[in-house]
């Protein structure tokens, strides 16, 4: 039944997007959305929570679910990243299988059922990702790979080759979801973009900008919680000046060893000034105001262990979760 306020024309459908590590997922959904909302830099595993990103076409409200990569693992950190991914499946009315066309396409789609363990696959679509890189891709034998996969996963129906660089398909995706779309109320008629607060995002766009600056393996033992959040925008129906609107944040950037808080401060606190300088221009873009932030690191030996730092940031138990500590 459609919600007594909206117009009886109204279309909706939730759709999760899936897929292993730096497959493309986070660069889809934002090329969707028209903003920059999910997280993406040049490494893979950056997403770590599932969550939802909305936009809208005529009357068509379209709920994109963004999850983490899927991947064999046996730490716990991961675990709960696949537990995320696993859940994204939840509720569903379609899922896109993002597939990289750059690498051996039938591995990934085997990989990606062995991981996610499960058979109970709703209506899925393939959509192969990156053709950009490959030279010549329309002469790729993929109607004969997209054969091979229907019979691999039947919930598989069609394909779409789409590219986020240079925008090949992008419509005809968008197109497609509105058109997959059924009759329903728009859940997020409010104007929402997201089911997650600005606390969130300014979580995900310090951890964002630490990812791209710090270089190797540390960015994945780096968690961001933020301590403190005040927004001291004007109240709904208050005159708005952008000039004195300030959030004033207070977060933490968590490593492992002490020898990482040298690393993430820098020299003479270089690296922080200049994390906190990228990430703070995203969070005032997002909340249309001034924002002071304040960054500290600590030192949290094996955080990604334990239960009280994971679920601070999201991440609850798994099924297959190991015993983790319980105190900060």
């Amino acid at each position: 039944m459609l919600i007594e306020h909206q117009h009886p024309d109204n279309k909706s459908i939730m759709v999760a997007v899936l897929g292993a590590p730096n497959v493309g997922k986070s660069s889809l959904i934002n090329y969707l959305l028209g903003v920059d909302l999910s997280v993406v830099t040049s490494k893979a595993q950056t997403t770590r929570n599932k969550f939802h990103c909305v936009f809208a076409v005529d009357r068509t409200e379209i709920v994109l679910v963004d999850t983490p990569g899927l991947h064999k693992t046996n730490q716990e950190l991961n675990k709960r990243l696949n537990d995320q991914a696993r859940s994204g499946l939840e509720g569903a009315d379609l899922n896109l299988l993002l597939i990289d066309l750059t690498r051996p396409v039938i591995g990934q789609l085997q990989d990606f059922i062995e991981n996610m363990e499960t058979e109970n696959f709703q209506k899925t679509w393939i959509i192969f990702t990156k053709c950009d890189r490959v030279e010549n891709y329309k002469e790729l034998p993929l109607s004969m790979a997209l054969d091979k996969m229907m019979e691999i996963m039947p919930a598989i129906e069609r394909a779409i080759v789409v590219s986020t660089k240079d925008g090949t398909n992008m419509h005809n995706l968008t197109g497609s979801l509105v058109d997959a779309a059924i009759p329903g109320p728009h859940y997020y008629d409010d104007g929402s973009v997201s089911n997650k607060n600005e606390r969130f995002f300014a979580t995900e766009y310090i951890r964002e900008q630490a990812f791209e600056l710090l270089n190797d393996e540390l960015p994945y033992e780096i968690a961001v919680v933020v301590d403190e959040y005040k927004d001291m925008r004007p109240k709904k129906g208050e005159p708005m000046d952008k000039e004195k609107i300030k959030s004033h944040i207070s977060a933490s950037i968590l490593v492992n060893r002490p020898s990482q808080r040298a690393i993430v401060v820098g020299t003479k606190g270089g690296m922080i000034k200049e994390i906190g300088t990228r990430s703070r221009k995203k969070i005032e873009a997002m909340v249309g105001g001034q924002v002071h932030l304040n960054l500290h690191v600590k030192v949290s030996p094996k955080w990604f262990k334990n239960n009280f730092v994971l679920e601070e940031i999201g991440l609850p138990r798994a099924k297959d979760s190991n015993r983790v500590w319980r105190s900060k």
